[in-house]
């Protein structure tokens, strides 16, 4: 079992980075293998809607979210980490997930999602919805905890003092693990849940 963390921060070893390997902790004791994708950092640019990945199968731009996608197909689950910036997520990490998700064609169903956020003081509801948004529209089980997934810490090193904030991460990460050995096991007695095919409607009449 495999999840992916991803550093939606410009600084590797900032804040952010801090809640996500107070999770990568809990997991290695869990038994389940992790990859840290740094995303922050990367020039990244948003999607253009060509649809050109619906005929394929990736990105037109070929860069960290291909090197991602077949990542992204073969986890069990992921997390999301982002530093506030008004009120919202990171822009490049907007970028780099609505192209990898809109992209990636795989059945996204059941993989498990937790989005963590970072911040000094305000901004921190905002940006957890926002995150959250990417897994409720592909089917995806979200992993909650014992208060919102949130870290409060300014300057760099700074959430080392939020105790709450750090007990949330280990809390969310624990509840991650058995929300996903839970799915692997439900998989393997019922399969997945059954689908209909899609119908597209809009309100142009």
């Amino acid at each position: 079992m495999k999840v992916l963390l991803i550093n939606g921060s410009p600084r590797v070893n900032g804040n952010t980075a801090m809640a996500l390997k107070e999770m990568e902790q809990v997991f290695a004791r869990e038994g389940i293998e992790t990859e840290t994708i740094q995303v922050g950092s990367k020039n990244i640019r948003g999607c253009i809607g060509c649809r050109s990945c619906k005929k394929t199968g990736k990105c037109v731009f070929d860069d960290l979210v291909n090197e991602t996608a077949p990542k992204f197909e073969a986890c069990d689950g992921i997390v999301v980490g982002s530093p506030v910036y008004f009120a919202s997520a990171n822009a490049t990490l907007v970028a780099f997930l609505t192209r990898l998700f809109y992209s990636v064609s795989c059945d996204k169903r059941m993989k498990v999602g937790a989005s963590v956020v970072v911040a000094r003081r305000g901004g921190l509801s905002a940006t957890f919805d926002e995150l959250n948004k990417f897994f409720t529209i592909s089917g995806m089980p979200i992993a909650s905890s014992q208060y919102w997934n949130s870290v409060h810490g300014g300057a760099p090193g700074e959430a080392a003092q939020d105790v709450e904030g750090l007990q949330t991460m280990r809390t969310l990460a624990s509840n991650m693990s058995f929300l996903i050995k839970s799915i692997a096991l439900g998989k393997q007695t019922y399969g997945l849940p059954g689908k209909e095919p899609i119908t597209f409607t809009n309100f142009v009449r």
